[in-house]
């Protein structure tokens, strides 16, 4: 009897836990499952992988989640990862928004037309409230859009031809997949004679003799695919020793052409010349012409050869160049600009040998500029360029021209500053600001970028609000502190010129936190207020309180709160609103729904106990597995265990966890002996009368003073620290309720 008492006292205890918890508990989105088809009639199997067609595409998973409910607005979406099991760019399969009382239904969904491999996972995901569920076991899931028979082919050719090729000893030949659309993106299974061989693209390069086939690689689903294709039947054969004849030169100018021809003109054979591994269009012939007024015309040219008689076979490569093809390289900046009394000079680099140089100004040549260098001065204004020719050699008329310099006089400056980085009035912390351009004005107002030449050659005066900013004299300026705010603009000098830059506004930020606090996070309407608050000092300053956006006009330092919302409150810091982080204040309070009897319900075993709800508009009433028991008002317990109601109103959800227990049956102790052996200490009562609320216990010594009082006996008594100076100590006891005494008697304490 001991032992049963001190186990269901841990039970109430756990339970009385159970029920605080539950209160912040949140749903638990279960891991789907495979399910057998729902489509009537339905299956009576799971599938355990997914092998899709344009006749096919039909399948079910099984999803369970605990409570509390959702929202009235949640919807349940099932999401597919790709096929490695991520879900970093998951796809949606289904949604199902009338499920949201249901713990425990099917959703049906389709592959997508892309799916192929062997690890996708299966997850659901809530809408309201935001959650995302346990993912799934992986399962192969293939969409088998092609299910006939491939092509296959030797690689230059139209098509597979009589199904044979043939490899010379030594070398090699390519089969690839042709006539499928998006052959790239498939895997592949290629085979020889039957034997499965390495390798899963749409081609395989072979040296050896084989029948040749392939199919693609649909993994586990393969076996309904039927794509494996035709034969290539490869033999080996003798070389014939294809070859180039050395051409008369290799080392082409621009506009030279060059024939090149193989060791073997033969009418019965077929012709394909390469160049640089790719195969040259309409090249069928046994001689080639490179032609150098192509661009890009050099390169390592081979000849391929086929026929009766001949294996497949490709000569070695012969390397044509371009005998013309240097560099020139313009090392000033594109805008010169040249101060006046000063001269600048322009330069080109090359890597041609022996060149030979002229310069150009606006066009045309200048007389003796025949240098990689030229000077000007002042009055030397305009665009130049330097032609670069090769002096004597096969290719002597080769020229090229270095990119342009134009080369201004400025009768005037125009210096322009901008923000470093992105910058918004009351959002930066920090802003730097700098010399973003420097144009040249030349007499005709002609405007030219010389920021890259003279950004460096200019002294500069930062100025705020029209005051010199002393030691700014930089290019650019940090700011950081709302003490800076203010109109920025640059004075720049050079020579004798001077130029003031734009003007640019600055509204810093106060670098600081705001925070508000509250005495709860709970509103249950008038009759529980929240304060909100916060210790930054208020009191002199301009702020705003806001709920859910809304001005709230409340100039109040602690803001009483009665409704539901987002509240923050915005502080006027030097011109910019400083907002502090969001406080949401939810509604309801859980204590509105009632119990008859309360949370703890106790009957006799073999009977029944009805318990009603009140204060919500619907119910529903769960045992511990999350089956429903009833959506009324009222259910009838039988047997115990623990239960689950779930209420609304309005809108909103209460969750009370409920603990049935059949009636203990022994009677009220009157001995007890509290010898610390942890047997018989305490004087444990029926539950029919501890734990209640509306029972008081109230214990007297011998002389009739009262030495425990109190509702909701835990069967508790007598505390440790109590000192029993007898060996037999009787106390009396009076068990009441509002109306009448239901139990009296006496204890004997034995020590």
């Amino acid at each position: 009897m001991r032992a049963k008492l001190s186990l269901k006292i841990k039970y109430f205890f756990l339970t009385i836990l159970l029920l605080g918890s539950m209160q912040l508990s949140a749903q638990v989105l279960n891991a789907p499952v495979a399910a057998p088809n729902q489509t009537p009639p339905a299956g009576s199997s799971p599938w355990d992988k997914a092998c899709a067609s344009g006749s096919f595409n039909d399948y079910w998973v099984n999803f369970t989640w605990s409570p509390p409910l959702v929202n009235s607005d949640n919807e349940f979406i099932l999401e597919l990862s790709n096929a490695s099991g991520s879900f970093a760019s998951p796809v949606e399969l289904a949604r199902d928004a009338t499920k949201n009382t249901n713990f425990d239904f099917y959703m049906q969904f389709s592959l997508p037309a892309d799916t192929r491999g062997e690890g996708y996972k299966l997850r659901v995901r809530s809408t309201s409230p935001a959650k995302i569920g346990a993912a799934s076991i992986a399962y192969p899931m293939y969409y088998i859009d092609v299910n006939s028979g491939l092509t296959v082919r030797q690689q230059g050719n139209a098509d597979f031809g009589d199904g044979t090729a043939e490899v010379c000893d030594g070398n090699s030949i390519t089969l690839e997949v042709y006539n499928l659309a998006n052959a790239g993106t498939y895997q592949y299974n290629w085979y020889r004679s039957g034997t499965p061989l390495a390798g899963n693209s749409e081609s395989i390069t072979v040296t050896q003799a084989g029948m040749y086939n392939v199919e693609i690689d649909y993994g586990a689903c393969s076996g309904s695919g039927n794509t494996l294709s035709n034969i290539i039947d490869v033999t080996t054969g003798a070389s014939l020793g294809i070859a180039i004849n050395p051409p008369v030169k290799t080392d082409l100018c621009s506009g030279e052409t060059e024939n090149l021809e193989a060791n073997i003109n033969n009418p019965s054979l077929t012709y394909a010349w390469y160049k640089d591994g790719a195969v040259i269009p309409s090249s069928n012939n046994y001689q080639f012409t490179v032609d150098a007024s192509i661009p890009g015309f050099e390169g390592d040219y081979q000849v391929e050869i086929f026929g009766p008689g001949a294996c497949v076979e490709r000569s070695s490569a012969v390397t044509i160049t371009n005998a013309g093809n240097f560099t020139v390289t313009r090392n000033n900046p594109a805008s010169v600009v040249v101060l006046p009394g000063q001269n600048a000079t322009l330069n080109i680099t090359t890597d041609a040998t022996s060149p030979s140089y002229q310069w150009f100004r606006d066009g045309s040549p200048i007389a003796g500029a025949t240098s990689s260098s030229l000077s000007v001065s002042e009055t030397e204004t305009g665009s130049y360029f330097a032609r670069v020719s090769l002096s004597g050699g096969p290719c002597s008329s080769t020229s090229i021209d270095s990119e342009a310099t134009t080369v201004v006089a400025p009768a005037s400056f125009e210096i322009t500053i901008d923000y470093a980085s992105a910058y918004t009035a009351c959002a930066n912390n920090s802003i730097v600001l700098d010399v973003s351009a420097i144009n040249a004005i030349d007499s005709s107002g002609g405007v030219t970028d010389v920021t890259a030449s003279l950004i460096s050659g200019f002294t500069y005066q930062w100025k705020k609000d029209g005051n010199p900013l002393a030691g700014e004299t930089s290019a650019s300026i940090s700011l950081t502190d709302i003490t800076e705010n203010g109109n920025y603009e640059v004075d720049g000098s050079i020579t004798t010129y001077n130029a003031t830059s734009n003007s640019l506004g600055v509204q810093l930020l106060v670098n600081e936190v705001l925070t508000i606090n509250s005495s709860g996070l709970v509103s249950c309407g008038p009759s529980e207020p929240i304060t909100i608050n916060t210790t930054t000092n208020l009191v002199g300053e301009s702020y705003n309180w806001f709920r859910d956006g809304v001005n709230l006009n409340n100039t109040a330092t602690d803001l009483t709160v009665t409704e539901p919302g987002t509240y923050q409150l915005v502080l006027d810091r030097n011109g910019c609103p400083l907002p502090s982080n969001e406080l949401v204040i939810s509604g309801l309070d859980p204590s509105l729904i009632t119990l008859d009897p309360s949370d703890t319900i106790i009957f006799p075993e073999g009977s029944s106990k009805t318990v009603t709800a009140s204060g919500g508009d619907s119910y529903m009433w769960y045992d511990s597995n999350n089956a429903v028991l009833s959506t009324g008002s009222s259910v009838t317990y039988t047997e115990e265990g623990t239960y689950t109601l779930v209420a609304t109103i309005g809108n909103c959800q209460v969750t009370r966890d409920l603990t049935v227990e059949y009636l203990d049956n022994f009677k009220i102790p009157n001995v007890i002996t509290v010898n610390g052996d942890g047997i018989n200490d305490l004087w444990i009562i029926p539950n029919s009368y501890s734990n209640k609320e509306n029972v008081n216990v109230i214990i007297f010594n011998s002389s009739g003073k009262e030495v425990l009082n109190e509702f909701n006996y835990q069967n508790n008594w007598p505390e440790s620290s109590m000192a029993f100076p007898k060996q037999n100590m009787v106390f009396f006891y009076k068990i009441k309720d509002a109306n009448e005494v239901l139990k009296q008697g006496t204890i004997t304490i034995i020590r």
